[in-house]
C-alpha cells in the first residue's frame, strides 16, 4: 500500500484503521459538507497540498462510504 490510498479499500483502511475513525454517518455527513465547500478553511488547505483531483477523489470516497451506510 503506497503512503496515499489509490482505492477505496486503501483509504477506508487509512481512516478506520491507522487514523481510529469510525465511519459514522455523522462524520460521513460532516465531511462531505466540508470537502464540498471551498470557502472552508481546511477544503482549501487540503487543495493547496493534495490538488484538485485528489480532492475531488477524497470526496468520492466519503460518498462511497455514505452509500454503503444507507444501503
Amino acid at each position: 500500500m503506497s503512503f496515499v490510498p489509490t482505492t477505496y479499500e486503501e483509504w477506508e483502511h487509512c481512516i478506520t484503521v491507522k487514523c481510529d475513525i469510525p465511519l459514522t454517518p455523522a462524520y460521513v455527513a460532516e465531511r462531505i459538507e466540508a470537502l464540498q465547500n471551498m470557502n472552508d478553511f481546511h477544503t482549501q488547505k487540503f487543495v493547496e497540498q493534495w490538488g484538485q483531483a485528489h480532492l475531488d477523489q477524497t470526496l468520492a470516497w466519503f460518498q462511497q462510504a455514505e452509500a454503503k451506510l444507507t444501503a
